[in-house]
């Protein structure tokens, strides 16, 4: 993790949105904490919310798309989702379609529904705009509850 502090004090946002696209991925990082850490290195906190939220939407939409591939064994391997979980997560996507993307930021859940998403080929478009959406209100509570907490002291 010290590595991925150093690299966003070093590239900024260009770092930030770096770090939330592998955490959004198949590489399990806590852009969590980075993010926690910009504010904390009192970089501007919208540009904090923007950068890490297209970087997570786009690494969300690698899980997507390699769930559109239909290849278990790969989804699996790479994705780190069970069959099981992906089963579970079929069930939400064939009952709430493309939205269920706005619960893509929920740890360890997130890529058994992106995967789910691209495996059932859901619109594309409403899955971006979802999780767009999701992860954003994440960052900015996230946001706003360290600038909180940075206050207090």
């Amino acid at each position: 993790m010290d590595f991925f502090i150093d690299f966003v004090q070093q590239w900024g946002y260009i770092g930030l949105w770096f770090c939330s696209f592998i955490a959004g991925s198949v590489i399990p990082l806590s852009s969590e904490a980075i993010v926690v850490a910009c504010i904390g290195f009192k970089m501007d906190p919208v540009g904090c919310c923007i950068a890490a939220t297209i970087g997570n939407v786009m690494g969300g939409m690698t899980c997507y798309w390699m769930g559109t591939l239909g290849n278990m064994e790969w989804i699996v391997k790479y994705c780190h989702v069970t069959p099981e979980k992906l089963a579970k997560a079929q069930q939400y996507v064939a009952r709430y379609g493309a939205w269920y993307a706005l619960l893509a930021w929920i740890p360890i859940l997130g890529s058994a529904i992106t995967v789910a998403l691209g495996y059932m080929h859901a619109n594309k478009w409403i899955t971006v705009l979802a999780m767009t959406i999701g992860k954003a209100i994440r960052y900015a509570l996230l946001i706003l509850a360290t600038l909180g907490a940075i206050s207090m002291f």
